[in-house]
């Protein structure tokens, strides 16, 4: 019989992200631990008739660094942040693609991909009829193309494709893209999540569904854990990791920034919409991921929380993690990203693991901010006063999603 194979260790080497904080991943970070809001008034379109009217729109950014003016008109606004995070996580790393372009893959996880291209279109479609809707529709709105483009232009010819778990996405987009590298079908993977999801129609549906804060005042709009929260804020952006086999990546002398230890998930099977009753199916992916990594709840120094502000999401993640905790859940400093940046969707996953690499690396971990009045219901360690320097062995970073998708993914120091 075959002796069994051997499984890859595998290891982060590059990070690229954009958020409403910061182009560029030491922006995002830097503004990340100074407590900076990047949620504002909406810029990118008429928000002026509808119930929310902020979010956290990323800054103007230079798309002539890796697209000409052709190549951009061709694809969607999440298609270029996936291309600038990528171009950015692969600049980081130093990684020779054309030298292993056949072992070198790309898995980027949307949410709702093309949206604002849709809407353009579904208009001309409405109002000019059938034969003037573009050609370039169907290749700018699907969710694959930030994947599909990013290979294309940097000439990833390993394995690629995208993950659709709404806000789960970016974290599976990550956790598959780990697998792959571990089995042994990729020396390395561009990996994470994109989103564009400041759209009429997304502000307007989210808002319909009553997900989205009715709150209009940009400096207490997302309060992720806080007795007054009502919603998550929209935002877009994109997160990008270098993974990479650590036997290559040791070869090359890549600048190793952590090890991706573990990645868990799970389904809630009880709604669309709404978290399982206790949070039961975020505390079986966190297990999981506990189990998969041979660590013990003891061993985690951090959580990045979810955390989207919402009421039923912060309740249900909280009593998740003093299901999976115990009595040390009160010990385990918790933080949600999502307090300064909004929801990101599809590219929650992929800047919120950015965050934690980077926590890791700098043993420092940001604060939760807005976080005001304290809900009785969610009485864990948020760190409302801002960033905290402590020491960090391992860092779990959770994502949850509309269908009942469960998340979680582990990194640790790495020690040779």
């Amino acid at each position: 019989m075959p002796e069994p194979m051997m499984m890859k260790r595998v290891v982060v080497t590059g990070v690229g992200m954009l958020t409403s904080v910061g182009v560029g991943r030491e922006a995002t970070w830097q503004s990340l631990l100074a407590g900076t809001n990047g949620i504002r008034p909406i810029t990118l379109i008429d928000a002026s008739d509808l119930a929310s009217q902020v979010a956290g729109e990323v800054p103007e950014f230079d798309l002539s660094t890796y697209l000409d003016r052709k190549e951009a008109r061709r694809m969607d606004r999440f298609t270029h942040l996936a291309v600038m995070a990528a171009g950015e996580a692969i600049e980081h790393s130093g990684i020779d693609i054309a030298a292993d372009a056949d072992e070198i893959g790309c898995m980027i996880g949307a949410g709702i991909g093309g949206m604002a291209t849709l809407e353009e279109e579904m208009k001309v479609l409405f109002e000019k009829g059938p034969s003037r809707v573009s050609p370039f529709l169907v290749p700018m709105f699907i969710p694959d193309m930030a994947a599909g483009q990013v290979s294309i232009r940097f000439g990833l010819r390993g394995p690629n494709y995208n993950t659709v778990s709404a806000c789960a996405s970016g974290a599976d987009a990550l956790g598959t893209a780990f697998e792959v590298i571990r089995r042994g079908d990729a020396i390395a993977m561009v990996a994470g999540g994109a989103e564009a999801s400041v759209t009429r129609m997304s502000v307007a549906a989210f808002a319909a569904s009553r997900a989205l804060s009715r709150n209009n005042d940009p400096e207490t709009a997302s309060r992720p854990f806080d007795l007054e929260r009502d919603g998550f804020v929209l935002g877009e952006g994109a997160g990008i990791l270098i993974l990479e086999e650590l036997e290559h990546a040791v070869k090359r002398g890549a600048p190793i920034l952590c090890e991706m230890v573990a990645y868990g998930q799970s389904a809630d099977a009880y709604h669309v919409t709404q978290p399982s009753e206790g949070g039961e199916g975020a505390a079986r992916a966190m297990n999981i991921a506990l189990r998969k990594g041979g660590l013990t709840p003891g061993d985690i120094d951090y959580i990045n929380a979810h955390g989207t502000s919402t009421p039923m999401n912060d309740k249900f993640e909280t009593m998740s993690i003093k299901t999976v905790f115990g009595e040390g859940a009160h010990d385990v400093p918790i933080s949600s990203s999502k307090s300064m940046f909004g929801h990101t969707l599809g590219a929650a996953g992929g800047i919120e693991a950015g965050v934690s690499v980077l926590s890791l690396r700098d043993q420092r971990i940001h604060g939760t901010f807005h976080l005001v009045h304290p809900d009785p219901d969610c009485d864990l360690d948020y760190v409302p006063e801002g960033a905290r320097a402590l020491p960090l062995k391992y860092v779990m970073s959770n994502s949850l999603g509309f269908g009942g998708h469960n998340s979680s993914l582990i990194f640790g120091t790495f020690e040779g």
